[in-house]
C-alpha cells in the first residue's frame, strides 16, 4: 500500500493561521511583531526565499521589512547593521540570509544578533537551551517544523527509533536534540548517521522514523527502510531535468518512488517540510514579541 503523503502545505496553512491569531493579540495591546531580514549580496535563490518571507509576515499582521546590501559589504559594516537591529525595540526577530560574502564570518555575526532576537535558532545561547531543553530558547525552524509535522500525523516518537542522516548545526543536531527531550514529540531514542558512518542501510532498517538531511538526491531508497517506517525527506536539491518547463526540478534526499512503497508516511519535495520552515520563523517571530512585551 503507497505510503501517506505528509502535507507540509496543509500544516503550514495551520501554523500561519495561530501566529496570525497571536499576532491580532499582540495588536491589541498597541504591539506589532517585526521581522528584518538582512540580505548581503545578489544570490538569486536567496533572493527569492527573503521576498517570500517578508510577504509571509505581512499576511499574518507583522511588520516585515529586508534590508539589502551590496556584496562588497565588510563584516564591519553587517556588524553595525545588526547592532542598530538589535538595539531597535520595534524588531523581535533578526535574521541575516546565508549564505554571506566570503569576506564575512557568518558565526561572528550569528553571534552579534541578540539572542532574544535570534529567530533562526543558530546563537550558542538559543543552541544551548534547545540541548538542554529550556523552553523560552528559539530551534531552528526546520528541525522545529519537522517535529510538528509528525506531531501533526499522529506519528509517536516516545521509545522510537529514529535515524537522522546529516549532522549539520542547521538541521541534524538540533533535530537529535528535540527528538531526544521528554514530553511530546520526544523521548526517542536517536541515531545520527553521516558521512563518515559505515553501511548506512544496517541504522536506517532499524529505524521507526528517518529523516534525511544531507543535500544528496536519491541518499535513502525503499529497500533501505523496513515496512512501515516513517521517512521525513529534509533535503532539496535542484537537478536537471529537460521535461520540466524550466528544465530543473526539486529533489529530495529521498528516492521517493520506492520509499513511498515501503513506507507508512512520507514527505514529498516540494510541499513537505519546506513550508514549514517559514511558518516556523513566524512562529519564533510573533514568540519573540510576546515575550519582549
Amino acid at each position: 500500500m503507497p505510503a501517506e503523503l505528509i502535507d507540509g502545505a496543509a500544516v503550514a496553512k495551520k501554523v500561519r493561521a495561530e501566529v496570525g491569531e497571536r499576532c491580532k493579540a499582540l495588536a491589541a495591546r498597541g504591539v506589532v511583531p517585526g521581522l528584518t531580514v538582512v540580505l548581503v549580496g545578489d544570490d538569486g535563490g536567496s533572493a527569492v526565499y527573503v521576498r517570500n518571507k517578508e510577504k509571509a509576515s505581512h499576511e499574518v499582521g507583522m511588520n516585515g521589512a529586508t534590508i539589502r546590501m551590496p556584496a562588497t559589504t565588510t563584516q564591519t559594516e553587517l556588524l553595525a547593521v545588526v547592532d542598530r537591529l538589535n538595539a531597535d525595540k520595534a524588531v523581535h526577530g533578526i535574521l541575516v540570509q546565508m549564505p554571506l560574502p566570503k569576506q564575512i564570518d557568518p558565526q561572528a555575526v550569528i553571534r552579534r544578533i541578540a539572542a532574544a532576537k535570534d529567530v533562526d535558532g543558530f546563537h550558542p545561547v538559543n543552541v544551548g537551551k534547545v540541548l538542554i531543553g529550556e523552553r523560552d530558547g528559539f530551534a531552528p525552524c526546520t528541525p522545529a517544523g519537522v517535529q510538528v509535522l509528525l506531531q501533526e500525523y499522529g506519528v509517536e516518537t516516545a521509545g522510537k527509533h529514529v535515524v537522522i542522516i546529516g549532522r549539520s548545526n542547521i538541521v541534524g543536531k538540533p533535530m537529535a536534540a528535540l527528538l531526544v527531550q521528554p514530553g511530546p514529540g520526544g523521548d526517542a531514542t536517536v541515531t545520527i548517521c553521516h558521512s563518515k558512518t559505515p553501511d548506512l542501510a544496517w541504522h536506517t532498517k532499524r529505524a521507526d522514523i528517518v529523516i534525511a538531511a544531507v543535500g544528496r538526491p536519491g541518499t535513502v531508497t525503499g529497500e533501505m527502510l523496513k515496512p512501515g517506517a516513517v521517512v521525513i525527506d529534509v533535503g532539496t536539491t535542484r537537478i536537471v531535468d529537460p521535461s520540466a518547463k524550466s528544465g530543473m526540478r526539486l529533489m529530495g534526499d529521498v528516492d521517493f518512488a520506492s520509499v513511498s512503497q515501503v513506507a507508512s508516511k512520507v514527505t514529498p519535495v516540494p510541499g513537505g517540510v519546506g513550508p514549514m520552515t517559514i511558518a516556523m520563523l513566524l512562529r519564533n517571530t510573533v514568540r519573540a514579541a510576546e515575550q519582549a512585551s
